[in-house]
């Protein structure tokens, strides 16, 4: 870990000697504006690993994004160099499709206990649902931030992540195809254990995530991105800008479908991506991100 080589890639020049909620607040906010949530390595025939130098190499070096497994592995390094107390947790993410949870652990978070407060920090979720402040652990209990309401609710040992929705105004509805926008409250994120994790258990999850025929990620090439004001997200060839609370509980959101010869400057551009091998895109999943 060269951490000066870090801080340049998410443009981080404020002060880390003190491990502080604060300084935690401020790495984190930088890596989700600098760092994109994305699989495109999937669309580009390549192959996502878990290891620590090669996820070092993609994001910092490459200038690349990833996904849960390579975001918030190499955050929880970056946490654990500054002297952080650093947990990997392990989650199951809820797909509104099915109203179900997957067998398996699929996503990777961290808990970070901060004068023995545990918060929850999670850098790799992406789109809307992403966190921009760590969470406090506790049940309950409504926490603002700009994307929304977030809140906790605990049952038997198992955490429940909750977000809940403001209503949105697009632009172009013509090419809006959003999952029951308006009916939909509340969301469910994921659930979790406060079980220790260790890399090697997902392993298999990683895996099956980028070859499995009904993944979404392999339906679905991805790229996502916070922004000052919200966040940008390419879907396939479908560009889709939020703005947060542009008025009263109203996110304002535009879409745009992208022509073939668009996308490479897009990414180049929206998410300063610049990919080595050929990328096609995909959308095929019904499996809504919004």
């Amino acid at each position: 870990m060269d951490i000066k080589e870090y801080f340049a890639r998410i443009s981080y020049q404020g002060s880390y000697d003190k491990p502080d909620l604060a300084t935690l607040t401020a790495i984190f906010q930088h890596h989700i504006r600098a760092v994109p949530f994305e699989n495109l390595s999937i669309q580009c025939g390549e192959t996502i690993e878990l290891d620590l130098e090669a996820t070092y190499n993609k994001i910092v070096r490459k200038k690349r994004g990833g996904w849960c497994m390579e975001n918030n592995h190499l955050l929880s390094w970056v946490l654990k160099t500054l002297g952080y107390d650093v947990t990997l947790l392990g989650s199951k993410v809820y797909v509104p499709e099915y109203d179900a949870y997957p067998e398996e652990i699929d996503h990777l978070l961290l808990k970070v206990v901060l004068d023995d407060k545990p918060y929850i920090v999670d850098g790799g979720f992406g789109m809307a649902y992403q966190l921009w402040q760590p969470l406090e652990l506790v049940p309950g209990r409504d926490q603002l931030q700009t994307p929304g309401i977030f809140r906790f609710v605990e049952e038997n040992g198992i955490w429940y992540l909750e977000k809940v929705k403001r209503k949105q105004w697009v632009l172009n509805q013509s090419v809006s195809t959003s999952h029951n926008v308006e009916e939909e409250v509340c969301r469910r994120v994921y659930l979790f254990t406060l079980q220790p994790r260790d890399i090697e258990e997902f392993r298999a999850s990683n895996t099956h995530l980028q070859t499995a025929p009904d993944s979404l990620f392999v339906t679905k090439s991805i790229c996502s991105l916070q922004t000052a004001h919200g966040v940008r997200a390419l879907v396939g060839w479908k560009l889709t800008e939020i703005k947060y609370n542009y008025k009263d509980n109203m996110d304002l959101v535009e879409i745009r479908i992208l022509a073939d010869e668009e996308i490479e400057k897009t990414l180049k551009e929206k998410f300063n991506i610049t990919l080595d091998k050929k990328f096609v895109p995909i959308n095929t999943s019904r499996l809504s991100l919004f």
